[in-house]
């Protein structure tokens, strides 16, 4: 049942297959709490390693850390083999496995910068209203203009602060700045910052090509998301995956549509994507979800209720397994309509009846066939999967992260010179140059004073030999000197910065577009 190019998924009385060729037409896995969700992913992420393809997924639970290790005999799983007839093909193998956790405890660090993530995503994470999107973005035209770079949260906080003190001269530039909405936005990064944002943003920022590796032997590397402590911050966790996908979008070219998928990525708890979104974002996640496919990335989208993910969206989600939906509500009664309403009908099957009495491991499969057309809905038994049931152990995981091809390459923070540098040294300039203003000034006032004092019949000092000790001399002409300097070197970093602005591109999401 084994195929080079097609994935067994189990048996209806015939063997069901996921097609690669049609892979990255995406897909969903629904179904209530405990009827197997997590398995067919499992068995997906197993089937896709071992045909070349990298997969990515989030271990919302730490079940699927599983899948770093052989799977052990067990009868239940070993009679669901006998009964699909998949038990002279059943092995049980580990898969190669890299483990990532934002918070750097259960896998390497990831990490973004702020630059790249963009001010359409972050708003989104601060959940700010349309005003205070708006301002962010006057910041975020402000650092690519004056070539800014903004790598963590200490950059964004300076920028903000700058943003601040020239409200008045920026609103003549970009349109209003009101200081209210940019101490909003600076309390909310505060939020952002306790729930474990700060870890998130930084350098080394995340390669996307590691997460498409494969190994030696040709499989593809499954990247495993430790997000049982993200989950925590929900938002954090649905923005995170959301930039994730569009940096996919923006770094892959296009290949049309390939043999097989070139990554596929599992959105486990996706209803957190959409929940509270503004519809300006779920277009663009709409748009993203369409357009991606021509990258060779596949998306399948893991929640409990079909009526969690946009019709919009949706309608794009090719691939399906349905585990069972329990219907006491009126709401779960329309998911289970809704859920029967889009699958292609088999005269055989009261599909709305059907979805209530599956059983644990048993699900709806209609897949995408020849000219993607999906297949009749068929009553399946999910095939058992390869590698472990259950969670690693703590010193298992720690053994793989330490044998991990990627070991030491984002363990340690780097914090080069940014905006918070950059505006510091700004204001030591200003405040150096205004106390050297000060002194002129009052330099100024003695000499008038000394002119008038001599009108009045004082004796005029002469003013042909400079009194002044030579240290003063000194200082007066280099600061003439360093005055003008200043003033060419400031209009050189303006030069730079709006060159530096002009070349920087941003993608559907706001995020960077790193090629430019």
């Amino acid at each position: 049942m084994l195929d080079d190019d097609r994935i067994f998924l189990g048996g209806s009385g015939k063997p069901e297959y996921l097609h690669l060729k049609l892979a990255n037409r995406h897909g969903l896995i629904t179904g209530a709490t405990g009827t197997g969700k997590t398995v067919s992913l499992q068995i997906l992420a197993e089937g896709f390693s071992n045909a070349g393809v990298p997969v990515f997924c989030a271990d919302v639970k730490g079940d699927l850390s599983g899948i770093a290790a052989a799977g052990e005999e067990k009868d239940f799983l070993e009679k669901r083999a006998r009964t699909i007839g998949f038990d002279e093909d059943y092995i049980l193998e580990d898969f190669p496995t890299l483990f990532w956790d934002l918070f750097g405890e259960k896998g390497h660090p990831i990490r973004t910068t702020v630059s790249e993530m963009g001010p359409l995503l972050l708003a989104r994470l601060m959940d700010l209203n349309a005003t205070q999107e708006g301002v962010l973005n006057v910041a975020f035209e402000l650092a690519d203009d004056e070539g800014l770079l903004l790598l963590d949260l200490k950059d964004l906080q300076s920028l903000l602060a700058h943003v601040a003190e020239r409200s008045s001269e920026l609103s003549r530039v970009y349109g209003n700045v009101s200081k209210a909405s940019v101490g909003a936005i600076q309390r909310q990064l505060l939020v952002l910052e306790r729930q474990g944002g700060e870890a998130f943003f930084g350098e080394p920022a995340l390669d996307i090509r590691d997460m498409m590796r494969t190994t030696r032997d040709g499989r593809g590397q499954v990247s495993v998301l430790a997000a049982d402590k993200l989950m925590a911050s929900p938002r954090l966790y649905a923005t995170f995956l959301l930039w994730l996908l569009s940096e996919l979008f923006e770094e892959l070219p296009e290949v049309g549509d390939p043999d097989r998928p070139r990554l596929v990525f599992f959105f486990d708890e996706a209803h957190l994507l959409f929940d509270e979104a503004p519809k300006a974002l779920i277009e663009k996640v709409e748009q993203v979800v369409r357009l991606i496919r021509s990258k060779g990335v596949g998306v399948y989208f893991v929640t409990q209720n079909p009526l969690d993910v946009p019709e919009t969206v949706l309608a794009q989600l090719g691939n399906r397994i349905q585990h069972a939906l329990r219907a006491y509500t009126p709401r779960e009664q329309k998911a289970v309509r809704a859920a029967a309403q889009t699958f292609r009908p088999n005269p055989d099957l009261d599909t709305e009846q059907v979805i209530m009495e599956l059983g644990v491991g048993e699900a709806l499969v209609s897949t995408l066939e020849k000219k993607g057309v999906p297949s009749v809905v068929q009553r399946t038994l999910i095939r058992p999967p390869s590698s472990r049931l259950g969670p690693l152990t703590d010193a298992e995981r720690r053994d793989r992260i330490a044998l991990s091809p990627l070991s030491g390459i984002y363990d340690r923070v780097e914090d080069r010179e940014s905006a918070f540098e950059v505006l510091k040294r700004r204001a030591e300039e200003a405040a150096l140059l205004e106390e050297r203003q000060q002194w002129r000034e009052e330099q100024e006032e003695r000499r008038r004073g000394e002119t008038r004092r001599s009108r009045s019949g004082f004796q005029l000092p002469d003013f042909g030999r400079d009194d002044r000790p030579a240290t003063r001399r000194r200082t007066t002409r280099r600061s003439r000197s360093d005055s003008v300097v200043e003033t060419a070197a400031k209009s050189v970093a303006r030069s730079l910065g709006s060159a530096l602005g002009r070349a920087l591109v941003r993608g559907i999401m706001g995020s960077l577009k790193r090629g430019f």
